[in-house]
């Protein structure tokens, strides 16, 4: 009988752990074929650049700067959502456009400062 309950709790304790501790961006994670919504993307876009601000990956300064456009592009595995914020008080001009790719379904691919 111990070894029952023990077994059962063991078993319950396993499958809540990653419910209990995923991230506040596990929720820009998708399955499936169906296209994302604009707004959908925009949001995990806006998400991952805050997420990225908070790791020191970018500036502080990121964390003020809003979407500048959404758009659908052809990238190297078909479609893909292309996201750009726009920092006009960036010191390194190189750096003033931040760019994001997403999945046709809102997967985060990559973001850099070339678009490419």
């Amino acid at each position: 009988m111990k070894k029952s309950i023990f077994a059962a709790l063991t078993l319950t304790t396993t499958l809540w752990t990653p419910v209990v501790f995923a991230s506040a961006g596990g929720s820009c994670h998708f399955h499936g074929n169906k296209p994302a919504a604009e707004a959908t993307v925009s949001g995990c876009a806006a998400q991952r650049k805050d997420a990225l601000v908070k790791s020191g990956k970018l500036d502080a300064s990121w964390s003020a700067v809003k979407q500048d456009k959404i758009e659908s592009v052809d990238g190297k595995k078909g479609k893909e959502w292309k996201v750009t914020f726009k920092d006009p008080a960036a010191k390194d001009k190189t750096k003033e456009t931040l760019y994001m790719f997403f999945t046709p379904v809102g997967n985060f691919i990559a973001s850099n400062f070339t678009g490419q």
